[in-house]
């Protein structure tokens, strides 16, 4: 077939371009799905329990992956800076996974127990009262919008049908657990445990 039949012809291109991006995704893709270094969690990775997912739904809703990665990448000057490089078992029960891009803001993968709870607290509701240079938004309304417990529940029974080990008493006790909680409570137990798992190894 000549190359100028495919230039010439946008349907057949269209094809052409399909089939070759899938199979390129599947030699990608099938790999990572057979291999148990990505199916399989880290040792000392959990599911989150009721208050980090609900803190973990904060993060995402407020859109915090858009300017913090958390994926630390095998160079000298990422170890150095944040701790050991990501592994892909870290990232079993995250769904959908916060890689991200781009670094507005630090790297966020080991930052848990790096600050106290105070800290972030007042990082969250006034940035620049701790970092003077910073462009981060201010989230005053975390600290009066309390976690829906209803809404964690069902989120831990659909998690579980997808693979998530959470036990009959885990989703029970889910409601429970974040009665009262404030989305700034937990958004900062979230952000304490990420990374601990694999730091503490």
């Amino acid at each position: 077939m000549k190359h100028e039949t495919i230039e010439k012809n946008v349907n057949l291109m269209a094809i052409l371009i399909v089939v070759v991006i899938s199979i390129g995704g599947l030699v990608e893709i099938v790999p990572l799905m057979a291999s148990s270094d990505a199916n399989e969690p880290y040792p000392g990775i959990e599911p989150y329990p009721p208050v980090e997912l609900a803190g973990r739904d904060v993060y995402v809703r407020e859109g915090c992956y858009v300017c913090h990665s958390q994926q630390i990448r095998p160079f000298r000057s990422e170890t150095e800076r944040y701790g050991p490089y990501s592994v892909a078992g870290e990232f079993v029960y995250d769904r959908p996974f916060q890689f991200g891009s781009k670094r507005t803001g630090p790297d966020l993968a080991r930052v848990g127990g790096r600050y106290s709870d105070d800290w972030h607290r007042l990082h969250l509701l006034r940035p620049q009262d701790l970092v003077p240079d910073s462009n981060m938004p201010a989230f005053p309304w975390l600290a009066d919008a309390v976690v829906d417990g209803e809404l964690v529940e069902r989120k831990m029974r659909a998690l579980r049908t997808l693979g998530d080990p959470y036990t009959d008493e885990q989703i029970a006790g889910a409601a429970a657990a974040v009665e009262g909680v404030t989305e700034l409570d937990a958004l900062v137990a979230y952000l304490q445990n990420l990374g601990t798992a694999r730091a503490a190894r």
